[in-house]
């Protein structure tokens, strides 16, 4: 089962005279019923305690954006929606159905950032991003950016009743969302060379990298790993680490053991030995690879819920930033990963007691084995997997 280590993810302090001990007072825990039954997954819980300003809410219920995305988006997030009438959740949804498949979107992609901005949380499916040049750039990242949601939380966790071959995964990914790679500056300087440009800074590293120790800190994990490429970027990635391990003696006294690893070694490492993993702190697009190893680890795409976490907002996705548009309309895709990231939207909101019974309710459906979707080795459509949870509430 999940530890206690799952049940919070807070903000880090923005401001350095806000001590650790203040930062991880602030935030409930998944409540004891859930904790410590056994296999039971115990996922983030989301305070928005620290907002300037709070959620939209409007006599008891909460207004969320919805953006279901594209590809399988729309089929998952119904499985949501159904799942959220059939409990009578107080959310009411803004729905936007952006798309990125081509850039006449524009309009609609803009209305739901004004929607995000509004309500302050939002619950998406992932926006394809065309290859071409000549296409829009990514709308997720634009969002990221936009809003400065700025850490990716990624849980990889094996489900019990699923094995794979690896038993007891457990480990977080905690990833910078706005700089790096992902900055989109690149220029063709000459016919047939092309500059692109990698920002790294040093605010933005120290705040992802104490948001990565307030993570372990409040949730009783112990080790915090920095993945990196500094033996080659020494300037960029150097100054991640350097930031990284500054940081990191901070919290020594805490009891947070640290150690860095080079990004490629870090792969090899995950695939053969991912119980030495515990949390994971990273640049934008290594967070990128990881996140999707971490997926194929303990199950693939459809089981790996996600956020993005910054000071006045949160976007809840999931984890693993797949379209799936070969199975699209074929009411085949796994939900799992879009109703998980949406009960750590609902433990965001303060919302636990719905938001365990979900869980609860969609890790015994799992744990069954009688209705699976075919990525889990099964031949379940996506309505019939949502009704055997909502059989299970």
């Amino acid at each position: 089962m999940f530890r206690n280590a799952l049940s919070a993810v807070a903000r880090p302090a923005l401001q350095q005279s806000r001590t650790i001990t203040t930062l991880s007072a602030g935030f409930p825990k998944v409540t004891q019923r859930v904790s410590s039954a056994p296999n039971r997954i115990a996922l983030p819980n989301l305070s928005y305690r620290c907002y300037h300003q709070l959620p939209t809410k409007y006599g008891g219920v909460y207004t969320v954006t919805l953006i279901p995305g594209d590809g399988i988006g729309g089929e998952i997030t119904d499985s949501v929606k159904e799942i959220f009438e059939h409990v009578n959740a107080p959310i009411e949804w803004e729905q936007y159905d952006v798309s990125g498949v081509s850039s006449a979107g524009e309009d609609l992609f803009k209305q739901a950032m004004e929607s995000l901005k509004r309500n302050r949380v939002g619950l998406k499916g992932i926006l394809f991003t065309p290859i071409s040049q000549t296409g829009h750039i990514s709308w997720n990242v634009a969002m990221r950016q936009q809003l400065d949601i700025y850490a990716s939380v990624v849980m990889c966790k094996s489900l019990p009743g699923f094995p794979t071959r690896h038993s007891n995964v457990d480990f977080a990914i905690i990833r910078e969302n706005t700089e790096g790679e992902y900055s989109g500056l690149e220029h063709q300087s000459y016919p047939g060379v092309v500059e692109s440009l990698k920002v790294s800074t040093r605010a933005k590293a120290e705040r992802i990298t104490r948001f990565a120790f307030d993570f372990a800190l409040k949730n009783n994990r112990k080790k915090v790993t920095c993945v990196h490429k500094a033996n080659i970027m020494k300037l960029g990635d150097g100054l991640f680490l350097n930031t990284f391990r500054r940081i990191a003696e901070e919290y020594k006294s805490l009891g947070i053991v640290s150690n860095d690893m080079i990004i490629d070694n870090t792969s090899m490492q995950l695939v053969a030995k991912p119980g030495q993993f515990d949390v994971m702190v990273m640049p934008n697009l290594y967070g990128a690879i990881i996140s999707n190893i971490g997926a194929a680890l303990v199950g693939g795409p459809g089981i790996v819920p996600g956020c993005n976490i910054g000071r006045d907002y949160a976007l809840f996705e999931p984890g693993c930033r797949h379209v799936a548009s070969d199975i699209m309309g074929t009411n085949r895709a796994n939900p799992t990963a879009m109703i998980l990231s949406a009960t750590m939207m609902l433990r965001h909101l303060g919302l636990d007691s719905i938001a365990n019974s979900i869980a609860s309710a969609t890790f015994d459906v799992i744990n069954a084995g009688e209705v699976r979707t075919a990525d889990m080795g099964g031949a379940a459509t996506t309505s019939e997997f949502t009704n055997a949870i909502i059989k299970k509430l």
